[in-house]
């Protein structure tokens, strides 16, 4: 790691032990906008203070924000001028700043402190948010900061890395109330009462038997307004939603939104409650998978604007390639009837309506499924049927649509046969599209590939390898050139 005097600088100024107050948010009129956004010229004026190296004012400008906005601020100034903001606003660069910023920003002022002061910061996270912080250091700095750790906090964060990336195990937090089944409501109350080391925040407590297994849940409403002598084995919610350790967090999403969780235990392949999940991470997971998906189904990577040029370049370049090789086959198609272009040259004109508006409707169907896969509202059991309603609904689309261009075709060129050749053929893409807008997400998603990022490539190449072929071929079938 480099960065030594912005190190000394941050340590001095005890900017990993202190937490900005999150109760004291910049007036809107001076810093947000009606959007609760940072106003331009609020922007402006820090990164002139930055300019001038006027660190007194910088402070003045950004002490009243919340910590979600000055996570916010170090996304909007530009990238050569972070690290002098970081020591600029000295204390103000707390935990809930470090936890809300953005993983790319994050990671560059992470890799600009030494070990210790990582450490340090990462000591005052959730094991969850020092778990997102460490990860994304390279093998040898995470060591290095490892080293720098309480034998205790080490062993959670080591043992949360050890899980696959994107699993529960990264997800979850270790910092949980559970207690004995044998316990009462009184004698609850008075532990929550005398033990100071508890977390700050929680929404339940985890009833455990003698392994530690998960039996129920008592919410703390639930436990205030219960007599003191009742056992909490009487009381406690049976019904309880366990995650296992090793689940990818889409699926754990997917659970809290289908039965409205608000927190769930975490169990090992023994059974036994090792953490939690809370609904503010799930949160931040359903808008990371949802701006995946449709990031990939472009192939535009991971669409961060903070994200290096070149891995973004890299990104995108090998899905354009692909779409070249796959237009050169569209094209190749066309080559197969270049002499009836050469007889009838309105054929050129027309035939690139076919295939554009079958791309259209191949990505308005691959959208639909490909959500439907990702929120498990397609499965084994209703994929028939959705094919059967794509199809129906690519029929009807394909015949409206082709009633219009064919009859606009035959007024605007006086040529009647012309204008069933391209309404037939529109008809005909489309059913190409709404089938291969369904089977081919469907079709790799059964052989454990993720169709959004796959499918768009092979849709768009159906629907523009028929589009040209169907247009083309009916043209020399009725003798049309």
């Amino acid at each position: 790691m480099s960065g030594a005097d912005l190190d000394d600088e941050l340590k001095q100024d005890g900017a990993v032990a202190a937490e900005a107050d999150a109760e004291s948010p910049a007036p809107e009129s001076e810093s947000l906008d009606e959007e609760n956004r940072l106003k331009p010229e609020f922007v402006r004026n820090v990164m002139d203070a930055l300019d001038e190296e006027d660190s007194d004012r910088v402070y003045e400008l950004v002490e009243p924000l919340h910590p979600a906005d000055i996570a916010d601020l170090f996304e909007l100034v530009d990238e050569n001028e972070r690290l002098l903001l970081a020591r600029s606003i000295r204390d103000l660069m707390g935990v809930e700043v470090i936890a809300e910023l953005n993983d790319w920003v994050r990671e560059l002022l992470i890799e600009a402190l030494p070990a210790d002061v990582v450490a340090e910061i990462a000591e005052q996270l959730d094991t969850d948010d020092a778990v997102a912080m460490i990860e994304d250091l390279d093998r040898e700095d995470q060591q290095a900061v490892l080293a720098e750790l309480d034998p205790e906090d080490r062993a959670a964060i080591e043992a949360a890395l050890s899980y696959p990336e994107e699993s529960a195990g990264r997800l979850m937090s270790r910092e949980f109330v559970a207690v004995p089944e044998t316990m009462t409501v009184g004698d609850l109350i008075d532990f929550l009462r005398e033990h100071r080391e508890l977390p700050t925040e929680f929404w339940e407590v985890f009833i455990v038997d003698a392994m530690h297994r998960p039996v129920g849940t008592c919410a703390l409403s639930w436990i205030l307004r219960c007599p003191r002598n009742i056992p909490l084995y009487d009381v406690m919610s049976r019904d309880q939603t366990l995650i296992p350790v090793d689940m990818d967090q889409e699926e754990v999403a997917l659970r809290f939104q289908k039965y409205a969780l608000i927190s769930a235990a975490v169990t090992d392949s023994a059974g036994r409650l090792i953490g939690q999940i809370t609904v503010d991470d799930i949160v931040h997971i359903i808008q990371e998978e949802a701006s995946e998906d449709i990031l990939r189904l472009s192939g535009a990577g991971d669409g961060d604007i903070n994200e290096p040029i070149l891995i973004t370049v890299r990104a995108r370049l090998t899905w354009l390639c692909v779409n070249l090789a796959t237009a050169i086959l569209a094209s190749s198609v066309v080559g197969l009837f270049q002499g009836a272009i050469t007889r009838f040259a309105l054929l050129a004109v027309l035939m690139p309506i076919v295939s554009g508006m079958g791309g259209n409707a191949g990505t308005q169907t691959l959208a639909v499924v490909v959500r439907a896969i990702a929120t498990n509202q397609l499965t084994d059991s209703n994929t028939v049927r959705m094919i059967l309603r794509e199809l129906r609904i690519a029929m009807t689309n394909g015949a409206a649509l082709g009633m219009l261009i064919g009859g606009g075709t035959t007024l605007l060129f006086s040529n009647p046969l012309l204008g069933a050749v391209i309404g037939a053929a529109m008809v005909i893409n489309n059913l190409v599209a709404g089938l291969a807008g369904i089977l081919v997400p469907v079709t790799l998603d059964r052989f454990r590939i993720d169709p959004a990022v796959s499918s768009a490539v092979f849709v768009t190449t159906a629907t523009d390898t028929m589009g040209f072929f169907s247009f083309l071929g009916l043209a020399v079938l009725t003798g049309l050139a």
